[in-house]
């Protein structure tokens, strides 16, 4: 039995909770538009954008190297669980699932990322670059591109 760990990232959001979840369930192919540079592309391998049990290919670059992984998406009250079946991450660590929640306390939208994975021995490195790679990719890029994408609408720009 591998050294199982979690990685837990909490923060609020500018952006309607709503309108980004959605551009991870229903929308997903948008994230690599949104980020060229971090998400190189989204394909639907089997099923509905948006459906339990639907098989998407993410391909993105994670320290400078390319990487594909393979999720089944499981949605439940505003959660994503993706749950990796194949890629390059499977290779090196012998259990690892992404978890998207979106949640409210009071006024403020929340976005947490959990990252439960587990390493077949200390020489495997913790997945922090992970970690650190959804929450700028959220916070940094998306965020950004949801509010111009609103702004524009708003003003009644063509996108």
């Amino acid at each position: 039995m591998g050294l199982k760990s979690v990685l837990s990232v909490k923060k609020e959001v500018k952006a309607n909770k709503d309108v980004f979840f959605d551009v991870f369930t229903h929308e997903p192919h948008y994230v690599s538009t949104m980020c060229p540079l971090h998400v190189q592309g989204c394909e639907l391998l089997e099923g509905v954008f948006g459906t339990v049990g639907s098989k998407v290919s993410w391909t993105y670059k994670l320290e400078g190297k390319e990487r594909v992984s393979k999720h089944i998406i499981d949605e439940e009250k505003k959660t994503i669980t993706f749950k990796e079946f194949e890629g390059d991450m499977l290779h090196e660590y012998d259990l690892y699932k992404i978890t998207l929640h979106m949640d409210a306390k009071d006024d403020t939208d929340l976005v947490c990322w959990t990252i439960e994975y587990e390493r077949p021995n200390e020489n495997t490195s913790e997945l922090i670059c992970l970690m650190e790679f959804l929450v700028g990719l959220t916070f940094k890029y998306l965020m950004l591109c949801l509010f111009f994408e609103a702004l524009l609408c708003l003003l009644c720009l063509p996108i």
